[in-house]
């Protein structure tokens, strides 16, 4: 299998990032003209750190989500009232899983998640946690041979009008040696069923290494992006990235592949967001016409709407540090404002190793464009 060692880990981790900070902050800081940024909580190690996941706002009015790592080691699950409060539920020892990322609640009222590795399997699991804490492992990933049933499901999962929860798995699964990544439908009892391993047409045109979460669109189908895949003769021919839609029962259709610099966005990591236009919106992280952003100079990166039939178009293209931020990896939101939200994970002014701290940023669906920069301070 693919060992998480081996793989691109710091942009890999950095593809999790949705901070606390653009949760509660993001609209405010561009929208204001003092930009004033609160910290809410402060992590420390024994309760946790690396929040990398997007918060929940629980049926009970307070917020829950997960860190990376931390508390035994291996991450946890936490809660955090509107005051600041933050008790920890849970606490991963690597034995029920480790990485935790992204976590939902269900019409149950409990909230179900996955960590990215480790478990019974040691290529991750999907759990379920009450809001008391008591965690539950539904599934162990890559407990046969070869991991049929996927590995490192970092996408986390979503729940659908049916009820059951769907989700991908970065690796595994038939598509290839070591597999390139799966969906998967798993039932709030446990029972899971690989609904489509990709990589199973010549050349990986239908793309490989999801690594964003699905969502579920009006239509009633998912739809999700691919790291790599699709047009392989651009990105050194192992293909830039796809935009999918998959049914409920596992077709699945190819609607854009990408063709990277300097036409397109490559790598689009994070998953998409069904607008109230009817159309999807995302990020690719790097592309573009820009060629500012190191190590590998080309392109810093794209915001980019696409339709469900499949027509791409850019919205923006990043400039790289030090002029509107480069390298955006967060899945974005739109607010009443009909306007999106979103993060860069380098550029601006600030240094954090020359390469720029971030920043956060708004783009209407008419291509407008504005930032605010992450600071150290």
């Amino acid at each position: 299998m693919h060992d998480v060692n081996c793989l691109p880990v710091g942009k890999l981790v950095l593809s999790k990032v949705f901070c606390i900070i653009f949760v509660f902050c993001a609209a405010t800081v561009i929208a204001s003209s003092g930009q004033v940024l609160t910290t809410v909580v402060n992590f420390d190690g024994s309760n946790g750190t690396s929040p990398l996941a997007p918060l929940v706002r629980a049926t009970d009015g307070n917020f829950h989500g997960t860190t990376a790592f931390g508390g035994a080691g291996a991450g946890t699950v936490f809660k955090l009232t509107p005051d600041g409060t933050l008790t920890t539920l849970h606490t991963f020892d690597n034995s029920d899983g480790a990485y935790p990322g992204r976590i939902v609640q269900a019409t149950d009222g409990n909230f179900y998640g996955t960590t990215g590795r480790n478990g019974t399997g040691g290529e991750g699991t999907v759990f379920k946690i009450t809001p008391s804490g008591t965690l539950t492992t539904l599934h162990n990933f890559c407990l046969q041979m070869n991991c049929p049933d996927g590995a490192s499901p970092f996408g986390g999962i979503v729940q659908a009008t049916d009820g059951n929860f769907y989700g991908t798995t970065y690796t595994g699964g038939l598509g290839g040696l070591d597999g390139y990544g799966t969906v998967f439908k798993i039932t709030p009892a446990g029972t899971l069923t690989t609904l489509y391993n990709f990589c199973s047409q010549p050349n990986c045109a239908d793309g490989s290494f999801p690594d964003g979460a699905l969502v579920q669109a009006t239509d009633g189908n998912f739809y999700g992006t691919t790291a790599e895949g699709g047009t392989i003769s651009t990105c050194g021919g192992v293909g830039c990235g796809t935009v999918f839609r998959i049914t409920a029962s596992g077709t699945l259709t190819t609607l854009h592949g990408f063709v990277g610099y300097p036409t397109e966005g490559t790598d689009p990591s994070a998953g998409l967001v069904q607008a109230t236009d009817g159309n999807f919106y995302g990020t690719t992280y790097s592309g573009g016409p820009s060629n500012n952003c190191p190590p590998y100079f080309h392109g810093c990166g794209t915001v980019f709407t696409i339709t469900p039939s499949g027509t791409v178009t850019t919205l923006h293209s990043f400039g790289g540090s030090p002029a509107d931020g480069s390298n955006p990896v967060a899945v974005l939101v739109q607010a009443t404002d009909g306007n999106f939200y979103g993060t860069t994970s380098t550029g601006g002014t600030s240094p954090c190793d020359m390469g720029g701290c971030g920043t956060v940023f708004k783009v209407t669906p008419a291509r407008a464009y504005d930032t605010a920069e992450l600071r150290p301070d």
